[in-house]
């Protein structure tokens, strides 16, 4: 069974785009069948991978909108590994056109649905605030990996943020869970940051990956050359959590009985 997974926060620069892109790379290198969803007007994502944002002929913003099948819209067999349906400012005005259109919050749930079957994880990266697009990525998936920074304010994001994905079982999707919480840009030599990490291990438990993502030089140079840490530095710490990641979230699917574990390849 395809896990669909939103990878969101509505506090900026905690590493959401970072962890679409290298957690979408680490699954792919464990041959897992991978598909990742630009989501954010800005098109990092995009960019992440490799792709110009710039020179696209269709867009998620074609997508949603009805402009584009989603055959048309996908790229397929990237270098990194896996597929993408690939964003940039067009989105913008996703925004104001889904108002007008029928069942406008589950748009990306209907298009997907034609390509589910065809892979084991799609990720889905967001705009850092509760948008429509937003709404569509919750409305699609099954479970929502929260990255954060160990630091007071992101305490009360993430507060806000449970309230949001609460609204939206309720009201939307009810089989919406919390897959993960991530602790990224994570230095155990701060005593906030032990802190803070504390903090959310008592409250959410097990739901906090036991992977950390550390700061990390080469994970910050990776998007300006198009590539994920694992293709730009393979044994760089980032490189490695993410992996990490990867491995953790594919046993914690396993114990679910949806995918099997298989090895991993670091790409070469």
């Amino acid at each position: 069974m395809t896990r669909i997974l939103t990878i969101t926060n509505q506090k900026g620069g905690v590493g959401k785009t970072t962890t679409c892109v290298n957690l979408a790379a680490s699954l792919a290198a464990t041959k897992k069948r991978v598909l990742m969803v630009d989501l954010d007007p800005q098109g990092n994502a995009t960019m992440g991978c490799g792709v110009d944002k710039h020179t696209l002929e269709y867009s998620v913003y074609e997508l949603l909108t009805g402009a584009a099948s989603i055959h048309e819209a996908m790229i397929r067999n990237l270098p990194v590994g896996f597929d993408l349906l690939a964003a940039n400012g067009d989105l913008t005005a996703a925004e104001v056109e889904l108002l007008q259109l029928p069942r406008r919050e589950f748009r990306l749930k209907m298009a997907l649905a034609e390509i589910t079957d065809q892979y084991d994880y799609i990720l889905i990266d967001n705009p850092p605030s509760l948008s429509l697009l937003t709404v569509n990525a919750l409305s699609a998936s099954s479970g929502v990996i929260i990255p954060m920074q160990c630091e007071y304010y992101a305490l009360e994001g993430i507060s806000a943020l449970m309230g949001t994905i609460e609204r939206i079982r309720q009201r939307l999707n009810p089989q919406l869970q919390i897959e993960g919480i991530l602790r990224t840009m994570f230095d155990p030599r701060m005593s906030l940051t032990r802190d803070v990490s504390s903090h959310l291990t008592e409250y959410f438990g097990d739901r906090v990956y036991r992977t950390v993502i550390p700061r990390n030089v080469r994970l910050a140079e990776a998007p300006s050359h198009g590539l994920p840490a694992l293709f730009y530095d393979r044994k760089s710490r980032g490189a490695m959590a993410y992996l990490s990641l990867a491995g953790e979230l594919i046993r914690r699917t396993a114990k679910t009985g949806q995918l099997q574990p298989e090895g991993v390849d670091t790409c070469q």
